[in-house]
């Protein structure tokens, strides 16, 4: 059994992280950069190691500086969480290298699934449906020109070694086609350093369905059901959910069945994600799905997939790290009720979302049956603490969990509008208006909602001050009151005396 993982990542992941360590005996180590000297999962875990600056080039994602810190806490295993490292070969190999456990999958997959190119010949040899496309042995710009004609518009020319929307371009007329190439070369040489490109076939208005895996080191691999993630913008999941509103039976059993034998495919081990475009023209009882990319990590939206199984992800990661079976065949798992999530960004939508930086003010989760918060921020001493520029904008995921989908929305709605966040912009009324949209109620959400109805959702005109902010100033001034009271000097005690 790992006897000490060190926790190569931050926030809210890391305290989830550390939670689950406790809950298995096993010692937890936290990293941290400057700007992180004071925040929840330094506190939380049980010691700490100083990694450098606040630039996470200097810190979370210095794979020096993270192996110093494996060898002077004296640590067995790595957590990597998600984002920074979590995808990062090389960080894995040079773990196996030291000897230390890589809580995921080993390096040859990382490396194998972080290259979409080659996944998607995997995936092709496994019987896995995929995107029709093609990848040009000719990597010249005439040679993907040609190949984007072959494949026929409207097209995507996209990064092999892509993810997130970076280096990928869509291409709807044929004189897009020279300035498309270049631009999206030269956001994957500048994200990735890895110019190469492989094009795909629009689907247009899918539904983007993944389904969460678990693959242990006995050959034994499980799927969790599907999550929806439909609502993003610029490729970034904004709400997720599970079960998926636009599967049926039929369709759960094929999608669920092809995420395995990708898994059992690429060699996979530990906890993953397969994720599809779901093509639902043709109708429900005739929909089509495609392989876009496995995400070789835990995800963000891990939760929603716990709260319908009642099964702990992170728990079942360090067991699998630990060398043990997975308790469960596929069979044996089932989903009860519905769970979605929202994510809480620092951000301003009125301004193009742009990311914000500021001191929190105060900040109070909502408090009512059936709500998960997971945050990096610790009610009560959130206030006065900065949010930095250096990384990404997550505030907290607000989960809400009920019998129907129905049930869970006007949960989640609830919850957000009792989650009091001042001194820093949020995204919550965004959510709310997304919550509150016809299409998102009927479930009738493809990936390109936000782009035609974005920037009307994030208008700032409104008829009266939002009930979240209305909660924020009354907790607030409450707060205030009591603490005046609390500090008025007892008359009938002694002078300088305070008898808690």
């Amino acid at each position: 059994m790992i006897k000490r993982v060190l926790i190569a990542n931050r926030g809210e992941i890391a305290l989830r992280v550390v939670r689950a360590c406790r809950e298995l005996g096993i010692e937890s180590v936290a990293v941290y950069s400057d700007a992180d000297i004071h925040a929840a999962h330094v506190a939380a875990a049980d010691r700490s190691v100083h990694i450098g600056p606040s630039p996470a080039p200097d810190s979370y994602l210095s794979v020096p500086r993270l192996l110093a810190a494996v060898r002077e806490s004296g640590a067995d295993a790595v957590h990597p969480g998600y984002g920074f490292l979590s995808e990062n070969a090389s960080f894995a190999a040079a773990c196996e290298k030291a000897g230390i456990v890589f809580v995921g999958p080993p390096s040859g997959v990382l490396a194998q699934m972080g290259s979409k190119i080659s996944a998607r010949r995997v995936m092709e040899i496994a019987g896995v449906p995929v995107v029709p496309g093609e990848t040009p042995h000719d990597q010249s710009d005439e040679g993907i020109r040609r190949t984007v004609e072959r494949v026929g518009l409207p097209a995507l020319v996209k990064a092999s070694a892509g993810g997130g929307g970076k280096g990928m371009r869509r291409i709807d007329e044929a004189a897009d086609i020279p300035p498309a190439i270049q631009a999206a070369r030269r956001e994957a040489v500048a994200a990735f350093d890895d110019g190469t490109l492989y094009v795909e076939r629009v689907i247009s208005r899918p539904h983007h369905i993944e389904v969460q895996i678990l693959a242990d080191n006995y050959d034994h691999v499980v799927h969790l059901f599907e999550r929806e993630c439909s609502v993003q913008r610029r490729h970034q999941k904004v709400i997720e959910e599970s079960p998926s509103p636009v599967t049926n039976s039929r369709l759960r059993s094929r999608i669920t069945d092809a995420a395995i034998r990708a898994a059992r495919a690429s060699g996979y081990r530990n906890a993953g994600t397969v994720e599809f475009l779901v093509d639902l023209s043709g109708g429900r009882g005739a929909a089509h799905f495609y392989f876009l990319e496995m995400n070789a990590r835990l995800q963000v939206e891990h939760p929603v997939t716990e709260q319908v199984t009642g099964l702990d992800l992170v728990r079942a990661q360090l067991l699998i790290a630990s060398n043990q079976p997975l308790p469960w065949t596929s069979g044996a798992i089932t989903q009860r009720g519905h769970a979605i999530e929202a994510r809480v960004y620092a951000e301003d939508p009125a301004h193009g979302f742009l990311p914000q930086a500021a001191r929190i003010l105060l900040y109070r989760e909502p408090r009512m049956p059936g709500i998960r918060i997971d945050s990096g921020l610790v009610e009560g001493n959130a206030e006065g603490s900065e949010v930095p520029v250096h990384y990404d904008p997550l505030l907290a995921k607000v989960i809400a969990t009920s019998a129907t989908r129905e049930e869970a929305i006007a949960r989640l709605a609830c919850a957000l509008r009792e989650f009091p966040i001042l001194g820093i912009h949020t995204n919550i009324e965004f959510l709310l208006r997304i919550l509150d949209h016809p299409r998102f109620r009927a479930g009738e959400i493809d990936t390109g909602f936000l782009d035609a109805e974005g920037a009307s959702l994030a208008a700032t005109a409104m008829s009266e001050t939002p009930a979240y902010v209305r909660a924020a100033v009354s907790a607030h001034e409450s707060e205030s009151q009591s603490h005046q009271s609390e500090t008025r000097p007892d008359p009938w005690q002694s002078v300088g005396e305070w008898r808690g």
